[in-house]
């Protein structure tokens, strides 16, 4: 099929917004219901890319446009690097490597979000093009026009997406889509010259009747639905033997004792923080498990005070040759009443007015806030903090049989187990963590099994487990659907069962990118849908070491995957006797996302990185260069692209090929600045030429193509016959 010129006038260009408004309605729920944030960058890419279209920019400069906003997206929303220093590089093809290894061996839930994002773009580039073809080329919007209704209605039906005014915009765009397709058309068809009397015609009455009618929709009485919701149905079955009794709010509780059920998203923002890098916020810890839910062992009153002037009594690693750390600040902005602190991994310092104090409680590492004696929420204060890197030789040493005698008591508290926890799941612990020798990697077999093995995140069909269940044992072996209390809870009993102390956490993920502050800072937004629970596994000598068992979830916690320990130089930190001391105050932790497989490619690619480190001036001197050729080549393509398209052309004996040669001709011709009018048939445009040459070759050529349109076949031999005109006429518009 031949492409069509796009008209660029202001109809076409309405018509080209109704386009971006339908593709829009695709993103909004995403907002809602995943944690894809930095919807913005997302509709000004597709903004972009249909805006290019309308303007008719070449395929090649609208191609590397696009690839440049999607490099230049890329690395303001996860590379923390300068980007004209070049070390992102190494950063981009390690994390590629990598992730085209997890889709080899369909590891999807692991895929880094930098990945996912990438793939997200090229989608939503094959989507413009899609509006792009059907608006210009086929003139037919009505398949995606009513797939976009399916795709709302069913979200409206079973998520908690509420699609009232998505339908109504819908219905806007679509009718006025179709209604200027339609006068497109008629006017083809008919061979009118369009004009802005012409549409203006046609126009009024378009909107007078989508006006019209949407008013009258809204407007007018509703009748009760003739069938039930199907949600309530569906998820009805089994709630006679237990499951799914009731419906809870997502967001931050106290009570943990009862786990399980479905809950309802919670777009309420809680605190927005100025952060420097990505990072789990915790708000406390749980030691016990009870087989339906998480208690503490001890008294929440144990609470130990600390003003901002000293430094915070919690301990998440220790200065130890294993743990190489960097110093971060952030600010956070409380929007609640809250009467705790979040805070990251590796916490320090916590600064905020000097009338606030602080309490820590021992137990479970909760910090309140006080004015005076009374609990007061904090609307501001700053947090400076340690953002670890593990060494994975240190933590495979950890779990020496030296090591394990010097911390028992704290092994004890944080391995225990219900007496009936059912003896199925310490036998799937050792069968996942079959041949692996060290705790750590125990840890990771158990925190990748829930990808590789068919269980799924769900917040609405969540079993309660009856009276005689165990949770853990339950979402195991029966459900293996859930949310993050699901597989954080059953990471951490399957790793207590094979004598790995851990334990559960709860706080928030890092929230939704909000832009750079202008402090330089990253902003973030945190609502109750960023309510979490991951897992803590203590290394002796480490530290407590975060994990991410959840589908769909990663964290950004940094593995070093070295050959042997080394010496670094870190600030002074409590030491393994004084931890020993405080037991119960150690623990803190934040969780991010490891970097799978992260030391054989950074091995690998240590000289690359090296490279671009040396000579990335050079690098980018050759890169300006290149662009400039690139451009001036583009400029002068009139000297060279007649030559090029006859030699493409000369040794083809196919007369298919006819076809496909005119048309350069004629785009050719129009470079040349020979540009056929609008409405003028190609034999007046081939007259216009012939006058301009002085020959009779384009009438000819036009005769046959008149010809092949109009008859759809050609007399065997014509394109031999008509080669040598075609000839002619692109080496007469050599500029």
């Amino acid at each position: 099929m031949t492409s069509r010129k796009v008209q660029k006038d202001l109809m076409t260009f309405i018509m080209y917004i109704f386009g971006f408004f339908l593709l829009w309605e695709w993103l909004r729920p995403l907002e809602q219901l995943t944690d894809t944030s930095n919807i913005g960058v997302f509709l000004l890419f597709i903004f972009t890319s249909l805006l290019l279209s309308f303007t008719g920019t070449s395929v090649l400069i609208g191609g590397c446009i696009k690839w440049v906003f999607i490099v230049v997206a890329l690395h303001i929303l996860y590379i923390d690097e300068a980007f004209f220093q070049f070390k992102w590089v190494f950063i981009f093809i390690t994390d590629f490597i990598e992730s085209f290894q997890l889709v080899i061996a369909r590891d999807w839930a692991n895929l880094s979000n930098l990945f996912r994002s990438f793939l997200f773009f090229v989608l939503l580039w094959l989507m413009t093009y899609l509006i792009q073809y059907w608006l210009i080329n086929r003139m037919q919007i009505l398949i995606f026009f009513f797939m976009t209704l399916v795709y709302i209605t069913v979200l409206d039906t079973f998520t908690p997406y509420e699609a009232g005014l998505a339908i109504v915009r819908t219905v806007i765009s679509g009718f006025a889509v179709l209604g200027m397709l339609t006068f497109f058309r008629l006017l083809d068809k008919e061979g009118i010259k369009k004009e802005t009397t012409l549409s203006r015609k046609w126009m009024v009455p378009l909107v007078t009747m989508i006006v019209v009618s949407v008013g009258f929709g809204l407007a007018a009485p509703k009748a009760e639905p003739i069938w039930p919701d199907p949600v309530p149905y569906l998820t009805s079955y089994g709630k006679e033997s237990g499951e799914g009794t009731g419906v809870q709010k997502i967001g931050y509780g106290l009570d943990d004792s009862s786990l399980g059920g479905p809950f309802i998203g919670d777009n309420q923002v809680i605190f927005t923080v100025e952060a420097e890098s990505r990072h789990y916020w915790k708000v406390e810890t749980k030691d016990v498990y009870t087989g339906k839910g998480w208690i503490t062992s001890g008294s929440r009153e144990v609470r130990s005070p600390f003003g901002s002037a000293d430094q915070v009594p919690i301990t998440s690693f220790f200065n130890s040759p294993g743990v190489e750390i960097v110093k971060e600040s952030s600010t956070v902005y409380s929007l609640t009443n809250n009467s705790h602190i979040v805070y990251p991994l590796g916490i320090k310092k916590l600064d905020a007015a000097s009338f606030y104090s602080f309490e820590l409680e021992v137990d479970t590492e909760k910090i309140h806030s006080l004015e005076g004696d009374s609990p007061a929420s904090i609307k501001q204060y700053t947090l400076d903090y340690a953002v670890p890197r593990y060494s994975v030789t240190a933590l495979n040493e950890a779990s020496s049989e030296e090591n394990i005698a010097e911390n028992n008591e704290l092994i004890n508290r944080y391995t225990q187990l219900p007496e009936d926890l059912p003896l199925r799941i310490q036998e799937l612990a050792k069968e996942i963590t079959d041949g692996k020798d060290s705790w750590f990697e125990k840890a990771r077999e158990l925190e990748r099994y829930f990808s590789r093995s068919g269980y799924t995140y769900d917040q609405k069909d969540v079993a309660i487990p009856a009276d005689d269940e165990d949770y853990v044992d339950q979402f195991l072996f029966d459900t293996k659907q859930g949310y993050c209390d699901n597989f954080s809870t059953s990471m951490v009993v399957m790793a207590r069962s094979i004598g790995i102390p851990a334990r559960w956490v709860k706080g928030y993920t890092e929230g939704e990118y909000k832009g750079i502050s202008e402090s330089g800072s990253r902003m973030f937004e945190i609502t109750n849908n960023n309510a979490h629970s991951w897992v803590e596994v203590y290394f002796p000598g480490i530290g407590w070491v975060p994990f991410e068992p959840t589908q769909g979830f990663s964290n950004s916690v940094q593995f070093n995957f070295d050959t042997a320990s080394q010496s670094h130089d870190l600030p002074p930190e409590m030491n393994p006797e004084e931890l020993e001391k405080d037991k119960p105050e150690l623990k803190e932790n934040n969780e991010q996302q490891p970097v799978a497989n992260e030391g054989s490619f950074k091995k690998f690619f240590i000289p690359i990185e090296n490279f671009f480190e040396a000579y990335w001036k050079m690098i980018a001197l050759a890169i300006l260069v290149l662009a400039v050729c690139a451009f001036v080549i583009y400029r002068i393509r009139g000297r060279w692209l007649p030559y090029y398209l006859t030699w493409r052309f000369k040794w083809t004996r196919k007369d298919e090929n006819f076809q496909k040669a005119y048309l350069l001709l004629l785009r050719e011709l129009d470079r040349y600045g020979l540009h056929r009018k609008d409405g003028q048939t190609l034999r007046d445009y081939a007259d216009y030429i012939d006058r301009f040459f002085s020959s009779r070759e384009m009438g000819r050529l036009t005769a046959r193509y008149e010809q092949l349109i109009y008859r759809g076949s050609l007399q065997k031999g014509s394109w031999m016959e008509t080669k040598e005109l075609w000839e002619n006429l692109i080496k007469k518009t050599i500029a």
